[in-house]
C-alpha cells in the first residue's frame, strides 16, 4: 500500500500469516520495485521459520512477476500464488490490513516527512498491530498471543 508525506509517497509491502494475522515481514520504501517486496519476503524469512512448500499469495502487480521476486520464493522453497485480475477478495487478508492501517492510523495523521511515516507505520506493525489489536478471527486474542501459542514455531507465509 502507500502513504503520502509531503515530500512525496512511501509504500509499504507486507507478508502476513494466514494462521495468526501477524504481520512477519515488511519494507517500507520511496519506491515500488521488486526489491520492496523481496524485502519484506526476506524479513519474514529471517523472522519466522517458514515451512518448505509454503504457499505465498499476492495480486498481479509486477513486483511480483518478476524474475527476480520468483528467485527469491525459489530460494527460500515458497509456491507462488496470485488472485484473479482486478479482484480484491483473492488478497482479502493484505487489504484488510492495509484498510485497518489506514482507517486507525495514516488517515489520522499528517506526515510531513517520509522517516516520519515510516516511524509510525513501524510503530503501528511492531507495537500496536501485532502486540495489542485484537482480531475477533482469532477469538479476540492478538496476533502475538497466537504465536505464542505454536508449539512448532512454523508458520504459512
Amino acid at each position: 500500500t502507500y502513504v503520502h508525506t509531503w515530500q512525496g509517497w512511501i509504500y509499504l509491502a507486507t507478508v502476513i500469516d494466514c494462521y495468526s494475522r501477524a504481520v512477519v515481514g515488511w519494507a517500507v520504501a520511496d519506491h515500488m520495485r521488486t526489491e520492496l517486496v523481496v524485502d519484506a519476503i526476506e524479513m519474514a524469512a529471517r523472522n519466522i521459520t517458514i515451512p518448505k512448500g509454503a504457499i505465498f499469495h499476492s495480486d498481479r502487480g509486477s513486483q511480483y512477476m518478476s524474475h527476480e521476486y520468483r528467485r527469491t520464493l525459489k530460494k527460500l522453497g515458497l509456491r507462488s500464488s496470485v488472485g484473479r485480475t482486478g479482484v480484491c477478495w483473492d488478497n482479502a487478508l493484505a487489504e484488510s490490513f492495509n484498510a485497518s492501517l489506514k482507517n486507525e492510523m495514516v488517515n489520522r495523521t499528517v506526515f510531513p516527512t517520509k522517516a516520519h511515516a515510516r516511524d509510525a507505520i513501524v510503530r503501528y506493525v511492531e507495537l500496536y498491530y501485532n502486540r495489542q489489536r485484537i482480531h475477533s478471527a482469532l477469538g479476540y486474542k492478538t496476533p502475538y498471543e497466537i504465536l505464542s501459542g505454536r508449539t512448532d514455531n512454523t508458520l504459512a507465509a
